[in-house]
C-alpha cells in the first residue's frame, strides 16, 4: 500500500516501541493518563478498519482507566506497554501497538513541510541502503535452484534497483526458493513486484484486493501482475516459500497468495497471522499508536488469515525448512525432466536428515591414506593432501563424506572385517578411485 508501512512483528519491535527522547521526563499524572486514553480512543475510532469494534475497544480502555488499572503507572514506556497489551487482548489483533516517541510525533507534524519530509525520506533511504533493501542473501543451491533470503519487503521506489538486480540474478534458475521464515513484513508493492516475476505478463492476474482508510476516506485497490519487469519471468518454474512463526504481514500475504493461486509450495511452520495493513498515528505529543487501517482479501475467494496464520503445504520445523524445500525442488524437477534425476539422487545424501556423528566413529576414520590423510580437529574431520591443501569433511551417513566446497565428487569409507581399509573417491558420473589406508 503506497506510503503505508506494513509493520514488523510486534515481538521483534519492542525496542523501538519503547523509545523515549528524554531521560528526565516528568512522571505521568492522572490527567496525563486520561488524556492519552481519550486521544487513543479517538485515533482508533477515526482509523481502525472496523469502526464498530473501535468504539468497543476504546470503551474497554476507558473502563480500565476508570477502574484504576493504570493508576500505578507513571512511566511512559510502561504505560505504552500496558495499553498495547490491552489493545491486543480486546481486539485479538497482533498489529496493534502503542509506543513512546516524541521525535516521531514531531516528525509526523513536520512532514507538512516539504523540505523536512524530503530529509526524512532521505534518512529512511540511507537506512534501507545499509540493509540492502531486505535482500540479505542470493545464491544458487545444488541442482541450479535459486535462493532468495528476504528479511523484509522494502519500499520499491528506493529499493527498485536492488529488487531488479535480485530478480535478474535468479532468472536462470530451474526453480526458486524464497526464504521468508524471519521476514516481518513491509511494503505490499515490493511483494507485488517480486511476485510478478512468477506469472505471465500477457494476461490479467490479480494478486491482492484490499481497502483501507486514508485521512478519513475509504480507498479500495487491487494489485495485479505487472506487465513489464526488469528481468526474465520464471513462468512455469517450481517455486517454494519458506515460512516460520515469525513470518508476518506482507510476508504472509506473499506466501498466502502464491499458495491460493497454485503458484508456490509452502514449507515450514504456520505463520503469525497478521493480515491487516497498518499505519502509525500520533497520540498527543509523546505517544503513537500502530493501528490496522484496512483489510486485504485473496484473489480467489476473498478470504484472509487474520489471527490464524498461513498453513504450509509441508509442515516442518522452520530450522529444517530449507533442506526440505531443496529436496522437494530436486525431486519435482526430476519428475518433470528425467534427465535431472541424477542431480536428485546425487544430492539426496547431502540433504537427508542425519544424526550427529559419534566422536568414536569419527576417530576410527582418521589416519594416513595414499597421498593424503584425515585428522580429527576440534570435533571435525580435516582432509589434507599434498601436505598443503586442507578441507573439512562432513559425514553424510552410510560411510559417505562430503568435501567442503566440492560438488563433483565425495568420499566413501571402505571397511573390511569392521576395519577401515580405504578411502574411495566417487565422482558424479559414477567413476571411482580408491586410496588404501596406510596405518
Amino acid at each position: 500500500m503506497k506510503n503505508t508501512r506494513w509493520p514488523l512483528l510486534l515481538a521483534a519491535t519492542t525496542a523501538w516501541l519503547a523509545t523515549v527522547a528524554a531521560t528526565d521526563e516528568a512522571p505521568l499524572s492522572a490527567a496525563d493518563r486520561r488524556g492519552v486514553v481519550e486521544q487513543l480512543g479517538q485515533a482508533l475510532e477515526a482509523n481502525y478498519v472496523y469502526p464498530d469494534k473501535a468504539r468497543t475497544i476504546a470503551a474497554t480502555l476507558r473502563r480500565h482507566l476508570d477502574a484504576g488499572d493504570y493508576d500505578r503507572v507513571t512511566d511512559r514506556r510502561m504505560f505504552a506497554s500496558e495499553l498495547t497489551d490491552d489493545l491486543v487482548a480486546a481486539s485479538k489483533d497482533l498489529h496493534f501497538a502503542v509506543g513512546v516517541d516524541p521525535i516521531w510525533v514531531a516528525d509526523y507534524a513536520a512532514k507538512q513541510d516539504p523540505a523536512r519530509a524530503a530529509a526524512l525520506r532521505e534518512a529512511e533511504r540511507r537506512e534501507e541502503t545499509r540493509k540492502n533493501f531486505g535482500f540479505a542473501g542470493l545464491r544458487y543451491l545444488e541442482g541450479n535452484i535459486a535462493y532468495v533470503d528476504l528479511t523484509h519487503f522494502a519500499d520499491p521506489e528506493p529499493g527498485y534497483d536492488a529488487a531488479a538486480a535480485a530478480m535478474r540474478f535468479i532468472e536462470n534458475g530451474d526453480a526458486v526458493i524464497y526464504d521468508l521464515r524471519y521476514n516481518n513484513g513491509g511494503y505490499l508493492e515490493m511483494a507485488q513486484l517480486l511476485a510478478s516475476q512468477l506469472f505471465p505478463g500477457d494476461k490479467d492476474q490479480e494478486l491482492f484486493d484490499y481497502y483501507y482508510t486514508l485521512d478519513g476516506r475509504r480507498v479500495e485497490r487491487g494489485q495485479w501482475v505487472l506487465p513489464a519487469l526488469p528481468s526474465k519471468r520464471l513462468t512455469g518454474k517450481p517455486v517454494y516459500v519458506l515460512t516460520g512463526s515469525t513470518s508476518f504481514s506482507a510476508a504472509e500475504w506473499f506466501a498466502y497468495t502464491l499458495k491460493k493461486l497454485g503458484r508456490a509450495t509452502l514449507v515450514g511452520e504456520r505463520t503469525a497471522g497478521g493480515a491487516h495493513p497498518v499505519d502509525r498515528k500520533p497520540v498527543g505529543t509523546d505517544f503513537f499508536v500502530q493501528v490496522p487501517i484496512g483489510q486485504i482479501r485473496d484473489p480467489v475467494d476473498r478470504g484472509d488469515f487474520e489471527g490464524q496464520g498461513v498453513t504450509p503445504d509441508h509442515p516442518v520445523a522452520s530450522a529444517d525448512a530449507l533442506a526440505v524445500a531443496h529436496r522437494l525442488a530436486l525431486a519435482d524437477l526430476a519428475k518433470a525432466d528425467p534427465a535431472k534425476r541424477a542431480d536428485a539422487d546425487w544430492f539426496a545424501p547431502q540433504l537427508a536428515e542425519r544424526p550427529h556423528p559419534d566422536p568414536a566413529a569419527l576417530k576410527a576414520i582418521t589416519g594416513r591414506y595414499e597421498g593424503r590423510r584425515i585428522d580429527l580437529v576440534a570435533g571435525k574431520l580435516l582432509y589434507t593432501w599434498r601436505d598443503r591443501f586442507r578441507l573439512t569433511l562432513e559425514p553424510l551417513g552410510g560411510d559417505l563424506l562430503a568435501i567442503e566446497g566440492v560438488r563433483d565428487f565425495r568420499f566413501r569409507i571402505v571397511r573390511k572385517g569392521g576395519k577401515v581399509v580405504a578411502l574411495e573417491r566417487i565422482d558424479r558420473d559414477g567413476t571411482t578411485q580408491s586410496y588404501a589406508r596406510l596405518n
